[in-house]
């Protein structure tokens, strides 16, 4: 398999989490990309519709945005003389799981996993129990602050932010945003590659699944996610990889897990998605967090 060529991941993670503010007046088309971290964006302005994983949102202002690690987006500008103004937060994965196994069964990660079966774009409307904006414009100034423990506090404000959100999510103070449009057809197709990444997964399997001519396919895949349904495949089969190999799991046994014919194969295609063997990352990757480095967001 070849390495994916195009619509690489945008921003790294150094540390637990990152939150910052940005107005972009002058706009340019953003490519498709993913990143190795979760990421939370509150929409305060701006003509935009989000694209994630081939749906597409009309954002409004106080959206809040759903991106999981992994997957597929891109913003895209109706309108390029609106500056485009957000709160963005980076977190970790591994911080959220840390957390939670110290929080007595509290998930703190649920909020995402609930955004991806009900919609990655949600809308919190006034008088309800818990600011979100408020408190994510709190976390982001403590972020930016100096002062006695300013790194503590910050954890501790964000970790509350983070506890309101999920309970937002839980007492059902956020609504689904509306008028999400996307193609019936590729959903069916991604849902299936979803449940489907350890089996064979060719062009010919899947037009047959959505009673599609492969080249029609392509064609919608493409457009809708910005991958062609190789480049998509593979890059889901090596972000399951990576995330398998945080566990105990004997490294070819995850080559055979994610799909991949042998390991030989499966070790060019990490190396040269990932910079280093799949031993290597999981000798960095042991007891360490994902992090983050860049600092912009889109």
């Amino acid at each position: 398999m070849a390495a994916i060529p195009a619509y690489p991941k945008k921003g790294y993670l150094s540390g637990a989490f990152r939150v910052f503010r940005l107005k972009d007046r002058n706009l340019r088309a953003i490519p498709f990309h993913y990143h190795d971290f979760h990421k939370i964006i509150m929409f305060l302005g701006g003509s935009v519709d989000y694209i994630i994983e081939g749906k597409t949102y009309p954002l409004q202002e106080r959206d809040i945005v759903f991106v999981s690690a992994g997957e597929i987006h891109r913003p895209v500008f109706r309108n390029s003389d609106t500056p485009y103004e957000r709160i963005v937060i980076y977190v970790a994965p591994d911080f959220l799981a840390r957390w939670s196994a110290q929080a007595h069964g509290a998930d703190l990660a649920a909020c995402f996993a609930t955004a991806r079966a009900e919609g990655s774009v949600m809308h919190q409307l006034p008088g309800h129990s818990h600011d979100l904006l408020y408190h994510m414009n709190k976390v982001e100034k403590t972020a930016h602050g100096q002062g006695f423990a300013n790194g503590l506090y910050t954890e501790i404000v964000f970790m509350e932010f983070l506890i309101l959100l999920n309970r937002s999510m839980a007492e059902h103070e956020l609504r689904t945003q509306e008028g999400v449009t996307y193609d019936p057809k590729i959903q069916q197709v991604l849902r299936y590659i979803s449940s489907h990444l350890t089996e064979e997964l060719s062009v010919e399997r899947l037009s047959e699944e959505v009673f599609l001519s492969r080249y029609y396919l392509m064609r919608k895949f493409k457009e809708a996610t910005g991958y062609s349904l190789h480049q998509y495949i593979q890059n889901k089969r090596l972000l399951l990889a990576r995330d398998l190999l945080r566990t105990d799991m004997a490294v070819t046994r995850i080559s055979t897990e994610t799909g991949f014919h042998d390991y030989s194969t499966f070790s060019r295609a990490f190396h040269a998605h990932f910079h280093c063997s799949p031993k290597e990352w999981r000798k960095a990757h042991a007891s360490a967090s994902s992090g983050l480095s860049a600092a912009r967001s889109f």
